[in-house]
């Protein structure tokens, strides 16, 4: 039974900063591409964050600087630092694993629920 369950959203001002924490179960975790995806209303999920399993990341380029996506293997856990926060990163945030590079949400092979996250201006 693989589990992703999200933690760390909430409310936060405009040039704030968040971290998002992913907690994995069920599965062999350092062997997984662990991602970051965001839905915001009435628009299409989107790739935010992927991490190898070696830990090079890649970003998406509306938040290339700011966010900073890490993994602790040991804590099968995966973060998102999230800086300067713009009231354009509200959204719903998802972590996802792939058993290898992928970065479009249908590649993924698993999903957690999500955690909110609303930036205020």
């Amino acid at each position: 039974q693989v589990q992703l369950v999200e933690s760390g959203g909430g409310l936060v001002q405009a040039g704030g900063s968040l971290r998002l924490s992913c907690a994995a179960s069920g599965l062999s975790f350092s062997t997984y591409y662990m991602n970051w995806f965001r839905q915001a209303p009435g628009k299409e999920r989107e790739f935010v964050a992927g991490i190898s399993w070696s830990g090079s990341g890649y970003y998406a380029d509306s938040v290339k600087g700011r966010f900073g996506i890490s993994r602790d293997n040991p804590k099968n856990t995966v973060y998102l630092q999230m800086n300067s926060l713009k009231r354009d990163d509200t959204a719903v945030y998802y972590c996802a694993a792939r058993r290898g590079a992928g970065y479009s949400s249908p590649d993924m092979h698993y999903w957690g629920k999500g955690t909110l996250v609303t930036v205020s201006s």
